[in-house]
């Protein structure tokens, strides 16, 4: 278990890691539940400890009943529910240019969205103080569900269109489009209710994710020389917004939370490379369900592969980097020229690691990601690589992949 996560909140059933493996059927069971004894079967956990785990987790208000199944013999098996309301968490998704904040229950659900632009060239101090008034205005809100009064409305995770194959994070499709909600400087996106079941109470907000363009160190929670803006190589800035905000906080690259979010999703691929194209180029590496960050969270680099020796100078101090190549084509417009030179550098990392997909994702992408998607299908057949290529199409992926930073290790993840 990852106690930081937790905050000192009172929650001594999730110490046990048999805890922790039940409380993650809990929740890929869904609304539908599960039984003790489907609980029993899929951890090899006796059902007397399985019981004793139930009781606790009930008693401490993490899961409920859902009714009742037929069983094959005897009395109805009684069906058991995560409670999603039993705590919550923020992710924050610290762009070069924009800074989204938002509020998801322990399923990861998103309950409430504010978006507004920011400039990480302006500095640490004075864009940490935006995050920290977004941050607060965001758990005012949910205080304010809380007691009954208004707050933001629950967001659905994804938008676009096409045949899903995931969800989670976000709707997961072969083409799909996505386009981010609009909003002005320091607005929600809409207006509404936290829910909560009848009889169930508002939890405690367990901590702040914050995901932010690398290259950086996820354990000590510092920032490298960001590509662009190397004045916040070093700054600290999960110790910072730990102690301006009172909560627990993880620092992570925007394509590791991303990553980390959709690896969570039902029936995600045990292997899979989530690009991301936005006001920069990455990736985010999962392998044998789990995120590779490297012990200095060097790992999905993915931009910095140099593809080009006499190319143009890249911020990193490198020449013909992947990133500088692709973002001058798209600046030019040429999305498809843009969309084969991801294909090249997303072809490196299927015949690198042998990958099951490759999940494209990011603000660029999302304006496009027919043109993408099949440009990057394209360079792969071209090179008889099958790897299918999908679309992640919710616009805050990365936020919502902020806030497991925090919740993750609550589920043994």
């Amino acid at each position: 278990m990852y106690a930081r996560g937790l905050g000192g909140v009172n929650v001594p059933a999730l110490r046990s890691h048999n805890a922790a493996l039940v409380l993650d059927l809990l929740r890929t069971a869904g609304e539908a539940g599960i039984s003790r004894l489907e609980l029993a079967e899929r951890t090899g956990l006796t059902p007397q400890a399985v019981s004793k785990i139930t009781a606790r987790l009930r008693a401490e208000g993490l899961a409920a009943e859902a009714g009742h199944r037929a069983s094959t013999g005897g009395k109805p098996r009684t069906v058991l529910r995560l409670v999603p309301s039993a705590g919550y968490a923020v992710g924050v998704h610290l762009d070069r240019d924009e800074l989204t904040t938002l509020l998801t229950d322990l399923a990861g659900t998103v309950v409430a969205l504010r978006r507004r632009p920011v400039d990480l060239g302006e500095g640490a101090g004075p864009v940490l103080d935006t995050v920290t008034a977004e941050v607060r205005e965001l758990l005012a809100a949910r205080a304010g569900a809380g007691s009954g009064a208004g707050a933001e409305e629950p967001v659905g995770p994804g938008a676009g269109s096409g045949e899903s194959v995931g969800a989670g994070v976000g709707e997961v499709t072969g083409a799909g489009s996505g386009e981010a909600t609009g909003a002005g400087p320091g607005e929600s996106v809409a207006a509404g209710e936290v829910s909560v079941a009848p009889g169930e109470s508002v939890g405690p907000v367990l901590g702040v994710g914050v995901a932010m363009p690398g290259p950086l160190d996820h354990r000590a929670g510092v920032p490298g020389r960001v590509t662009g803006f190397p004045a916040w190589d070093g700054h600290p800035v999960r110790d910072e917004l730990a102690r301006r905000l009172g909560l627990p906080v993880v620092l992570d690259k925007d394509t590791n939370a991303a990553a980390l979010g959709l690896a969570l999703r039902p029936a995600a691929p045990g292997s899979f490379a989530y690009v991301h194209l936005g006001t920069g180029l990455g990736a985010g590496l999962v392998l044998g369900g789990a995120p590779l960050r490297g012990d200095r969270t060097g790992a999905g680099e993915f931009g910095h592969q140099t593809v080009r020796l006499d190319g143009p100078p890249c911020g990193c101090g490198g020449r013909g980097c992947l990133e500088v190549l692709c973002l001058a084509e798209v600046v030019r417009g040429e999305l498809a020229e843009a969309a084969r030179i991801l294909g090249t550098g997303a072809a490196n990392l299927v015949r690198l690691l042998d990958i099951d997909q490759v999940l494209l994702g990011g603000r660029v992408v999302l304006g496009a990601p027919e043109v993408f998607a099949d440009g990057v299908r394209e360079v792969l057949a071209g090179l008889g690589l099958p790897t299918p290529v999908v679309v992640a199409t919710a616009p805050q992926a990365v936020a919502v992949g902020a806030a497991w930073l925090i919740l993750a290790p609550i589920f043994g993840q």
